[in-house]
């Protein structure tokens, strides 16, 4: 990128059962100046899970990471971390894609309290119904879709507040579209 001395930082967010991941995935093939940073979480591997959905670790192993500020962002929810790890390029300056990070509510509100610039997107399920079956069909126990079903009404309440843009996700192709579209306009 050198008509711009810094990356964007471009975070999705929004509650569990929104689509996040496939949105992610698809803009990441789409726009190759897109470089999606992995999450770290230390709950299990769901089945049917891709190994590559998150880096999947131990409690010890996220620790070390907060304590040597090796997370840009991080957040505990139903007894397990959920994070984001610093580019180990060491400064976001110097790396020559748009950072995309797709994470919690509380992970976006950190990136943008230290990121000011970064661009957050809340997405929203069209339906708690959907939501509800979205969450279902990824194999959640019936407690834990209660839980993030709970914990959506919350964050949207404030991701609607706070996100520079709020996008439904109705179908994943003109999801995409919307992002693609937000993310150009934030680079001019």
């Amino acid at each position: 990128m050198a008509d711009r001395p810094t990356s964007l930082i471009i975070v999705v967010s929004g509650p569990g059962g929104v689509g996040k991941g496939t949105i992610v995935d698809a803009l990441v093939q789409r726009d190759p100046q897109l470089w999606l940073s992995r999450s770290w979480t230390t709950r299990a591997q769901r089945p049917g899970e891709p190994d590559d959905a998150y880096r999947f670790t131990d409690v010890a192993e996220f620790e070390r990471g907060i304590e040597t500020g090796g997370l840009l962002e991080w957040t505990e929810f139903l007894g397990n971390y959920y994070g984001t790890p610093a580019p180990d390029f060491g400064s976001l300056d110097d790396l020559d894609k748009d950072l995309l990070l797709e994470i919690e509510l509380d992970g976006a509100q950190q990136v943008k309290n230290r990121h000011p610039d970064a661009l957050l997107i809340f997405v929203l399920p069209p339906s708690r119904a959907e939501q509800e079956r979205r969450l279902r069909g990824r194999g959640d126990a019936d407690h834990r879709v209660q839980a993030r079903l709970r914990k959506a009404e919350l964050e949207e309440q404030v991701g609607l507040r706070v996100a520079d843009h709020v996008v439904v996700n109705d179908t994943i192709e003109s999801t995409v579209d919307e992002l693609a579209s937000l993310i150009e306009a934030a680079r001019r």
